[in-house]
């Protein structure tokens, strides 16, 4: 049977396998695998058959970031939701006065973006 000690070395055996095989796989066994015949066409930059035309480097508008922005609020929330659902019978009233606090901030602010003419995209 297992000791105390012999538990923690299984612990570190694991530990160590799990750190060294992601190294090893990238760096000594694909290197090793792999095909070695570059050209000029497979070290060309591949933009869906399409030669790249004009820098890479794009501005984006703002309103792309406010959109993005107010997608992972609202995406965050769900994620608050859904755990305080599961527990609402434990958790009484208190929990449901909270949560309805913060779903009034959050409508709060979809009617603030929706006015300020965030939700629209042109």
């Amino acid at each position: 049977m297992f000791t105390y000690w012999n538990g923690y070395l299984l612990v570190f055996l694991f530990l160590l396998i799990g750190v060294f095989l992601p190294f090893a796989s990238l760096w000594v066994i694909g290197p090793v695998l792999r095909p070695k015949k570059p050209s000029k066409e497979k070290q060309s930059t591949y933009e869906s058959g399409v030669e790249p035309i004009g820098d890479a480097h794009v501005r984006y508008n703002a309103r792309y970031y406010l959109f993005a922005l107010l997608f992972v609020v609202f995406d965050v929330e769900t994620l608050f939701l859904y755990p305080w659902a599961a527990s609402y019978h434990k958790l009484g009233l208190f929990a449901l006065t909270e949560m309805l606090i913060f779903i009034f901030m959050l409508v709060v602010g979809l009617i603030y973006a929706w006015r300020k003419k965030v939700l629209e995209w042109t």
